[in-house]
């Protein structure tokens, strides 16, 4: 099976805005939260895109 055009993790430091859909992790600060996303992105052969200070997603095109 071969995921394409779907977002695979959301990242954030504020989860209460987000629910369902992808897998959601959450962080403490702003240099996890970079930490989490560089290595997801790698781990799940994504591409990292910001949509708020606090905010990544994990997409796959």
């Amino acid at each position: 099976m071969t995921l394409e055009n779907c977002i695979l993790a959301v990242i954030t430091t504020d989860a209460s805005k987000f629910a369902g859909g992808a897998p959601l992790f959450t962080c403490q600060d702003q240099k996890e939260l970079e930490f989490v996303t560089s290595n997801l992105e790698a781990i799940l052969d994504g591409i990292a895109h910001r949509l708020q200070d606090n905010v990544y997603i994990i997409v796959k095109h």
